[in-house]
């Protein structure tokens, strides 16, 4: 049974992992490649998509390592698995301080609302958002490595 815990919680942050990884170098560039109003109404329309399944996401991930530390704290690499689980509390904090309210403001504007700062926020959001790709990163090749 925990095997089949390790595996899935790998499985689930690896695929998590994916999706940040691709939104940060895959659809964030090609929206920026984009006119001003396709590219906001793009990053509006994603943030309201994933800000609605990420938060399930991270926190998930966050549970399932957390009780691959517990069930498994007597196996090897368990120290791995905790490292991992608080990583993932970082990116969980980071994402609600730090990038949620950006992503809260973003996924209401339109061309004809927004503020004319809107790109210089969407590029904080980035930069934060790189910085929460590398803790997630991290805490993946913990896992994955514990599992080996």
């Amino acid at each position: 049974m925990l095997e089949a815990l390790e595996v899935f919680t790998v499985v689930v942050v690896g695929l998590m992992v994916g999706v940040e990884f691709s939104v940060a170098f895959v659809i964030n560039p090609i929206l920026n490649g984009l006119p001003d109003d396709s590219n906001q109404l793009g990053r509006a329309h994603g943030g309201r998509m994933l800000g609605a399944i990420m938060p399930f996401w991270y926190i998930g991930s966050l549970i399932l390592s957390a009780i691959w530390a517990i069930a498994g704290w007597h196996q090897p690499g368990a120290v791995l698995v905790v490292i991992a689980a608080g990583l993932l509390i970082v990116s969980v904090v980071m994402s609600i301080l730090l990038l949620v309210p950006i992503n809260d403001r973003g996924k209401t504007w339109t061309p004809e609302n927004r503020p004319e700062d809107w790109k210089e926020q969407m590029n904080r959001w980035d930069r934060f958002h790189y910085v929460r790709v590398a803790v997630i990163i991290a805490a993946f090749a913990l896992l994955a490595t514990a599992l080996a």
